[in-house]
């Protein structure tokens, strides 16, 4: 039965409820379509904010893939993701849905393969489309099923090694594979190093293809053609360059395709349907303006990949509260510009987030002082390293969960040697709105295990530049984890202390319950001591312990000698983090003393609206902490008095 097309004069996304009602509207109605998605997709980022300037640059990139292949049959992987809104619309996600975009019970600020059959490889860093699709096209050929498997690919993506060495597998692993070059030139600042400039060269150079083109129609409309133009294919491999320069991709065996207008929808149909088609792997080099249909996105690409919400017709952020108390990044970017003035060994580096960590206050004002190496996080650190054996002091802003990507040269290079290297990890704790890709929940637990490892947290902004400090003075590698957003809005003193390593502060006193605890649960603690002494009379002290690793041993053995219950808190899964370093060393001690360990679970966190909401729905908010103390404390007080009739 044929599918009768939308009402042309009602909305046409409206319609879209599968991508079979995209391929029953006809050609003349899909810039309208464009039009539509692209105005959703502003109308709901500005509220929600999200990853607005990717993708308003894909939609006639999207609209194309789903008029030419069939998902969930055909499967699409998207690099990093964070492109997915488009396909999403198009998949039976509009709507309400689409509108809570980021917030609880809304849809996902990238694909998710429990959100949707059509999302075949859910991602949310960089660099893992082409390994991933490759593994699914051999799969599909180890199988014998005869479906496309095509990876979109930002320009970005093909600095990390990780692409690379799949890039090196292509042609050994499968015959049938389609990558899409998305070229926009930026990842989230703009694109750095060799990889960026050679792409620039190919996208500029209109004649590469126009040539290989030209011989292959002339070897072609030959008596034999096709025999010759196989001839002349096999000999053009072996002779490399001998016409025209080989693309780098077909030095690794892909046919390269482009560059092809990534918002001209009739091109861009055209190369997917000849990419269908062959028998070989296929790159089409796409470009794409970031940031397509809202002025303030193309005109600051930085702000507007990942956007807070924001007016459209400005560009302006939207605060939703006044807090006058700065980003943990600009005092981390400030105090590091202050470090590195007064000593010119103190350096800074990056991998493609100069603003989200602060460190674009050193790129302005000591741009020898800075480096930016993309998107690659492994080469981050074993650079950081090398560098630290020259005498030179490293310091590697990252985010916590993007350090994980490094964690080999963690320990090879960095621990096992004992470098001073000093890591700042932003987005420690949850990242609401972005979800388990993004939440810096695992940290402490992958690095505690390290020997030589120094690792800290800072209850404020003050302490942060006290433990920057001291990591710079540290003869070896130390981690500094902080949260998300704003500080508490303490001052700053004008000369940063050293601060003792392993060394806790104790902040409030107390004879019955002792809470330990590390960063912003300190202030969470503190409210739960005063309640819990006026509401309950129970005299309740509070740690700020600082280190995870090394841990005040002394300070907590003597609490644990005259005070019957220890409670820890952390922004950070239970599971082999900072409650798990008190009970063992309280174990080690032969140590009796209860503990009650306060943190995340042993699950991924979903995204939502907010920390506070997705606290409440985990047990972590202050009602639900209050009263788990304080249930264990009576059961606790219960057996006491048990033991002693």
């Amino acid at each position: 039965m044929k599918e009768t097309p939308p009402d042309s004069s009602e909305s046409l996304l409206a319609g879209i409820k599968s991508p079979a009602d995209l391929k029953s509207l006809s050609v003349d109605q899909l810039p309208a379509l464009a039009q539509e998605i692209r105005d959703e997709i502003i109308n709901v980022t500005t509220a929600t904010g999200g990853h607005v300037g990717p993708n308003l640059g894909v939609v006639e990139l999207t609209l194309a893939l789903h008029r030419v292949f069939n998902t969930p049959a055909d499967q699409f992987v998207f690099d990093v993701s964070h492109q997915g809104y488009v396909h999403k619309l198009l998949t039976g996600r509009g709507g309400d849905f689409f509108r809570k975009l980021r917030q609880t019970n809304g849809a996902s600020g990238f694909l998710y393969r429990n959100e949707s059959k059509h999302d075949a490889f859910g991602a949310g860093h960089a660099g893992t489309a082409l390994s991933a699709a490759l593994g699914m096209a051999t799969a599909r050929d180890l199988k014998g099923t005869h479906e496309h498997v095509v990876a979109v690919c930002g320009d970005a993506a093909f600095t990390c090694g990780i692409t690379l060495e799949a890039l090196n597998n292509v042609v050994s692993s499968t015959k049938r594979l389609i990558v899409i070059l998305n070229d926009n030139e930026w990842s989230i600042a703009k694109n750095v190093g060799a990889i960026a400039k050679y792409l620039n060269r190919l996208s500029t150079n209109p004649t590469y293809n126009k040539v290989h083109h030209d011989l292959e129609k002339f070897f072609t409309s030959l008596p034999g053609g096709v025999e010759m133009n196989r001839v002349y294919m096999k000999w053009k491999r072996e002779t490399k360059d001998f016409f025209v320069e080989s693309s780098l991709f077909e030095k690794f065996g892909l046919r390269y395709i482009g560059p092809i207008d990534g918002h001209n929808l009739d091109e861009l149909v055209k190369n997917l349907e000849f990419a269908k088609q062959c028998d070989t792997p296929i790159l089409l080099h796409v470009l794409t303006k970031k940031g397509k249909g809202l002025e303030a996105a193309i005109a600051h690409p930085e702000k507007f990949h990942g956007a807070s919400p924001y007016d459209p017709s400005t560009g302006e952020s939207r605060r939703i509260s006044v807090n006058v108390a700065p980003n943990y990044q600009d005092v981390f970017g400030k105090a590091l510009v202050k470090f590195a003035q007064a000593d010119k060994r103190v350096v800074g580096i990056t991998g493609a987030m100069p603003s989200g960590t602060g460190l674009s206050h050193l790129a302005e004002a000591l741009p020898k002082q800075f480096f930016d190496v993309g998107i690659a996080e492994e080469h981050a650190v074993l650079f950081a390293a090398g560098l630290a054996t020259k005498g030179i002091k490293p310091v590697v802003g990252i985010y916590s969960t993007f350090l994980q990507r490094a964690y080999d040269q963690i320990i090879h290079d960095v621990c096992l040697q004992n470098l001073p290297v000093t890591f700042c990890m932003d987005r420690a704790g949850l990242s609401a709105n972005d979800g388990p890709t993004h939440h810096g929940l695992f940290d402490l637990s992958y690095l505690r295990c390290v020997p030589n490892a120094v690792i800290m947290q800072p209850k404020d902004e003050d302490e942060l530049v006290d433990m920057l400090h001291t990591s710079l003075a540290h003869e070896g590698p130390a981690f500094i984890r902080y949260p998300r957003g704003a500080g508490v809005g303490v001052k700053i003193k004008h000369k940063p202390a050293l601060i003792p390593l392993g060394k806790a502060e104790v902040l409030r006193e107390g004879s019955n319950i002792m809470i330990w605890a590390l960063g912003p649960m300190i202030a969470e603690a503190l409210v739960l001591a005063v309640r819990l002494e006026t509401e309950e009379n129970i005299s309740v002290g509070v740690v700020n312990a600082r280190f995870a690793k090394p841990l005040d041993r002394p300070l907590l053995l003597s609490h644990a000698a005259c005070i019957p219950f220890i409670v820890t808190m952390e922004d950070h899964v239970v599971t082999g983090g900072f409650g798990s370093a008190v009970i063992e060393a309280l174990q080690e001690a032969n140590c009796p003393t209860s503990v009650e360990r306060i943190g995340w679970p042993d699950k991924f966190v979903e995204h939502g609206s907010s920390v506070e909401i997705l606290r409440e729905a985990y047990g972590l908010s202050s009602e639900a902490m209050f009263q788990r103390i304080l249930t264990r404390w009576r059961h606790q007080s219960t057996e006491s008095i048990t033991a002693d009739v």
